[in-house]
Order: structure tokens, then sequence, then C-alpha cells
């Protein structure tokens, strides 16, 4: 069976964010075309950021996967690591606040930034809670 190869940012045990790589498997479809199977949906975004923008250390409020359809943007996690996604890639945002926690300027969360002279518009697709 082929697979789909999803990055992941999450919350780890230790409150930190994270990423880890795994397969979404390919089960329907046809040769022409596999597919997953139907993943449920709450609605979808669109951003537009202009060149320079930056955030703080934050958690993502909901569950969602975002693609970069124009432009890189910057994933920085508190333990130094970073990664850069362009047009075309994608990950699922999952680095929630764990729950009963507040927030802890010094554990959670991921900042992002606009990398380059080019705008950022990013798609959100939100999960169902």
């Amino acid at each position: 069976m082929t697979t789909f190869r999803n990055i992941v940012l999450f919350t780890d045990t230790d409150g930190f964010a994270r990423f880890r790589e795994e397969d979404i498997p390919l089960p329907g479809g046809t040769p022409k075309a596999l597919l997953s199977e139907l993943i449920p949906s709450a609605g979808l975004q669109v951003r537009h950021s202009p060149p320079g923008v930056s955030s703080d250390f934050h958690c993502t409020t909901t569950a969602q996967w975002l693609v970069v359809l124009s432009g890189a943007m910057e994933i920085g996690l508190r333990d130094g690591t970073s990664r850069i996604f362009r047009a075309g890639e994608h990950f699922f945002s999952n680095d929630v606040l764990p729950e009963g926690a507040t927030f802890d300027a010094n554990v959670h969360g991921h900042c992002s930034r606009v990398v380059g002279d080019e705008p950022l518009t990013t798609l959100f697709v939100r999960t169902v809670a």
C-alpha cells in the first residue's frame, strides 16, 4: 500500500513542541489516483502575510492542516530547531496547549516568520474537535 508522508507539529509529554513524520495510508481510489480515508474538517481559512512578519511563541488553538500556497515560512521551536516550508509543502499543526495547562512562555508553543521577500499565503484546514 502506498502512503502519504505527513509532517506533524505536536506538543510532546514534556509540554514542548516537536516535529515528527508519519505516514497516512492511501487504501482507496484507483491505481491512477490513490486516496486516503476521508478526514473530517471544520472549515478552512486563507491567510496572507507580507514579507518581514513574524510571531511570538504561541500554541495552535485548534488542530489544523497548514498548506503553503505561495512564499515561504519558518516554524521555530523552543529547542532552537526550525523548519522552512515553501509553496506546495504542508504540515499538520497540533501543538495545542495541554489540557489544564497555563501558557508558559519558556516551554509551550512555536514561533513563525515569513522567509524572503515574497508575501506568504497559507491555507488552514481545521479539524473537527
